[in-house]
């Protein structure tokens, strides 16, 4: 996912923002609310983190002005030291679709922000994807190929997460980084890399690597081994 956070307690937002993109998300911030509201405006994100108590416009406010102002159905997931019943329906009231009262857990951030994409997206089901012999469950983030485990970096497993997603579809370049980084990266390198990483790790546990090179175009999964 691409999640935005919205967050003025740094050290709240740098333990959000390092958990969150270790496990695959491509990751945001802002630390006030301007800043914040910008972002969720002219960007397209999964859904945002957003802190009740923030500098120059509050929580609230803001999350009312993406909802009204800007018409932005972005799941929003309020987090605040507010614990009462009127402040949460506060939130409700201004749009924010689930609420977290601080301290929390981080995996639990994760998991309701992935219940909240899943929701927007229609993807309430089956978080397992599977192409031939190669399945990965995206909740637990485990990859198994022909029986074998496959362990690989966050961005490396989000690529796969993509793909597995369309299997068979001719991926570009382009269409990968910004899946994968929220914008195209200054060379090819960076993707080619981590694609690298990937089909490396695909082959040895498989036997065979079932992402192909389109030339010209890009890469594409296929289910079976065509050799």
């Amino acid at each position: 996912m691409r999640i935005l956070i919205v967050e003025d307690d740094r050290d709240i937002a740098a333990n959000l923002y390092d958990y969150l993109e270790s496990r695959g998300h491509v990751v945001d911030a802002a630390a006030d609310g301007v800043t914040g509201l910008h972002l969720a405006v002219t960007a397209d994100f999964d859904a945002l983190l957003l802190d009740l108590n923030l500098p120059v416009i509050d929580g609230l406010t803001l999350c009312r002005r993406l909802r009204e102002d800007a018409g932005r159905d972005t799941p929003v997931l309020m987090l605040t030291a507010r614990d009462t019943l009127a402040d949460k329906l506060d939130g409700f009231a201004q749009g924010a679709d689930d609420y977290l009262v601080k301290p929390f857990a981080l995996r639990e951030v994760e998991a309701r922000l992935l219940a909240l994409h899943k929701r927007r997206s229609g993807k309430v089901a089956d978080p397992e994807l599977r192409v031939g012999e190669l399945v990965f469950d995206t909740d637990r983030l485990k990859i198994v190929f022909a029986g074998e485990p496959v362990r690989l970096p966050p961005k490396s497993m989000r690529l796969l997460e993509c793909m597995m997603a369309r299997p068979h579809h001719v991926f570009s370049r382009a269409e990968l980084e910004l899946a994968i980084w929220g914008e195209e990266q200054a060379t090819s390198d960076t993707l080619r890399s981590h694609m690298h990483t990937l089909r490396r790790a695909l082959a040895r546990a498989g036997g065979f690597d079932p992402i192909e090179s389109v030339h010209g175009i890009g890469y594409r999964l296929v289910a079976h081994n065509a050799h």
